[in-house]
C-alpha cells in the first residue's frame, strides 16, 4: 500500500483506500525515526530536536488521519505539537520558530475531497521529497508495526501560533507597503478572497482580517463540514466563477483565490481575467529588486520568456528551474535567491525560509497595488507580451518515445533536458514534460504570434498523443 500513496514530493492518495488510519501512523513512526536520526547526526542536541510539529487542512478525513499520524511520531519517541487547522506555510514557520526537528502537513493541497496526504519539512522548515528524505520515511514506514511498539510515546501538545505568525507576515506587510495601503488611492483596497473552504478560512481572518486599509469580501469560508463548494483548485478555470462574478458584484480591486491548504494562489484582475502565475511573478519582481539590488529570481522552465526578460531589465539574474516545491525551494537555497514564482501560483520568498506561501504571495500583491493608482490590469497589460497555449495536457503510452518524435521532427532547434523537453525553434519556444502521477505529457508553447502558438499546438499535439480536458 505504500507505494500507492508515495509520489514525487509527498504523500497524496484516495481515502479510505489505499490511505487510512494505519497507514498514517507506519508513516509517523517512520517520520520521527528519521528526522530525530537527521537531528541527532547534526549534532543537534536542544530538546526541541524531538519536536514535531503537526497541522492540517479542514478536510472530513484530515482529523483522524492526524491522529493517527501524530501516535505514530510519539510512538518512536518525538514529541508532537498539534497547530490545529493551518496553512501550510505555518506549518514551515512553527518549524524555524519553535526550533524543532521537522514538520508535517495533513493535507491533499488542490486535490477532490475524497483524496488526503502528508506534506513534510526537516530542520529549518528544508523541504522533504524524493531524494532529500522521503525515501527514507516511506523504508521506515514498511517496517513500522504498532504491535510491537511501546504505545507510551512522547508529549502531544496543542499549541496556537496564530500570534506569533500573524506578527511576522504583519511585518512584511509593512515592508511592502510601508506607507500603508491607501496612501496613493486614498481609499481601501478592496479584495474578494475565496479560500476554497480550505486552510485560507482560517489563515485569512487571523492574519488580514484586521489590516488597515484593506476590505474584504469573503467567499466559501466556513471550513465546519470539511467540504467544498468548489474544488480547492485555482489553476480549473470554473473554479473561479464565483470569485469573478463577486468582483464584479462588489466593484472589487481584485480577486484571490488560495487552494486546500493555501500555499498557493491565483489572481484575478478587477476585469475577471486571470493573472497567470508567470505574468505575477514578473508584476511582483519589480519591488522585490528595488529593495535587493542585483538580487537573484528563481522560476520555473514553464514560465514565460517575460519573466527573465523582465528580471534582468531590473538588474536581477533569473535562474530556471524544474517544476516542483522541492525543486524550487531548493533552487532559492543553493543560489541566495530572494524571490521564485511557478506558473502553478506557488511563490517562495527568501524571507518565508524559502517556502511557498499563498499569504507571503498575496502581501505582494497588495504591496504592488498600494504603490499605484491604475487598476492591477494596467499594470500586468506590458507583460502580456507573448501569446500563450496554457498548459495543454495529451495522454501517452510512451511518453519518451513521443519526446524522441519531437526531437526528431525539430532537428534545427535547441533542446534542454534539464526538466522534460524545452523546445527553442527560435520564433516559437515549447516546454514539454511527463506528469508525475498521470500517462500525461504537460504542453505549454509560447511565441510572440499568436496564430503561430495555434499552429505549433497543432503540429506537437500531432506527435504526442490525444489531447484531454484539463
Amino acid at each position: 500500500m505504500l507505494g500507492k500513496v508515495f509520489k514525487a514530493y509527498d504523500v497524496r492518495a484516495i481515502v479510505p483506500k489505499p490511505l487510512n488510519e494505519r497507514l498514517a501512523w507506519q508513516i509517523g513512526y517512520g517520520a520521527a525515526e528519521f528526522l530525530l536520526e537527521e537531528a541527532q547526526e547534526a549534532g543537534k542536541n536542544d530538546p526541541m530536536m524531538r519536536t514535531v510539529v503537526v497541522g492540517r487542512d479542514p478536510r472530513k478525513t484530515s482529523p483522524e488521519l492526524q491522529e493517527a499520524l501524530s501516535q505514530g511520531l510519539s510512538a518512536y519517541g518525538a514529541a508532537v505539537l498539534d497547530l490545529g487547522v493551518v496553512d501550510t506555510p505555518m506549518v514551515t514557520f512553527a518549524v524555524n520558530y519553535l526550533a524543532c526537528a521537522g514538520g508535517i502537513q495533513v493535507t491533499a493541497s488542490h486535490n477532490p475531497p475524497n483524496y488526503n496526504g502528508f506534506k513534510f519539512c526537516r530542520i529549518d522548515g528544508k523541504p522533504i521529497g524524493t531524494g532529500t528524505g522521503l525515501e527514507r520515511i516511506r523504508e521506515n514506514a514498511a517496517v513500522a508495526d504498532p504491535a510491537r511498539v511501546d504505545p507510551a510515546g512522547g508529549i502531544l501538545e496543542a499549541r496556537d501560533l496564530w500570534e506569533p505568525y500573524s506578527k511576522y507576515l504583519h511585518q512584511r506587510l509593512a515592508i511592502e507597503a510601508p506607507n500603508g495601503l491607501t496612501a496613493v488611492r486614498g481609499r481601501p483596497l478592496k479584495v474578494v478572497v475565496d479560500a476554497s473552504n480550505g486552510s485560507a478560512g482560517v489563515m485569512v481572518d487571523h492574519v488580514f482580517g484586521a489590516v488597515d486599509g484593506l476590505e474584504l469580501v469573503k467567499l466559501n469560508f466556513d471550513t465546519s463540514t470539511g467540504t467544498f463548494v468548489h474544488e480547492p483548485n485555482p489553476l480549473v478555470e470554473s473554479n473561479l466563477e464565483q470569485l469573478r462574478a463577486a468582483i464584479t458584484e462588489h466593484g472589487a480591486d481584485l480577486g484571490v483565490c488560495f487552494d486546500g491548504d493555501a500555499d498557493r494562489c491565483v489572481v484575478v484582475d478587477e476585469s475577471g481575467r486571470t493573472v497567470g502565475g508567470d505574468l505575477l511573478t514578473a508584476l511582483l519582481v519589480e519591488p522585490i529588486l528595488e529593495r535587493t539590488p542585483g538580487a537573484k529570481v528563481v522560476h520555473d522552465v514553464r514560465a514565460s520568456r517575460i519573466v527573465p526578460e523582465r528580471v534582468e531589465e531590473l538588474g536581477g539574474v533569473a535562474i530556471a528551474c524544474p517544476v516542483g516545491h522541492v525543486f524550487m525551494k531548493q533552487a532559492l537555497a543553493d543560489n541566495g535567491a530572494v524571490f521564485g514564482g511557478e506558473l502553478s501560483g506557488h511563490f517562495y520568498y527568501a524571507d518565508m525560509f524559502n517556502a511557498d506561501s499563498g499569504a507571503r504571495a498575496f502581501i505582494s500583491v497588495l504591496g504592488v497595488l498600494a504603490r499605484t493608482e491604475g487598476p492591477i490590469s494596467e499594470l500586468v497589460a506590458p507583460l502580456r507580451k507573448y501569446a500563450q497555449s496554457g498548459e495543454v495536457n495529451f495522454e501517452t503510452e510512451d511518453a519518451e518515445a513521443a519526446m524522441d518524435a519531437v526531437r526528431e521532427s525539430y532537428p534545427d532547434a535547441d533542446f534542454d533536458e534539464r526538466d522534460g523537453l524545452l523546445v527553442d525553434a527560435g520564433e516559437w519556444w515549447a516546454n514539454i514534460r511527463p506528469s508525475n502521477t498521470e500517462p500525461l505529457l504537460r504542453l505549454n508553447v509560447e511565441s510572440a504570434n499568436a496564430e503561430l502558438v495555434e499552429e505549433v499546438l497543432q503540429e506537437l499535439g500531432g506527435l504526442l498523443g490525444r489531447r484531454v480536458a484539463h
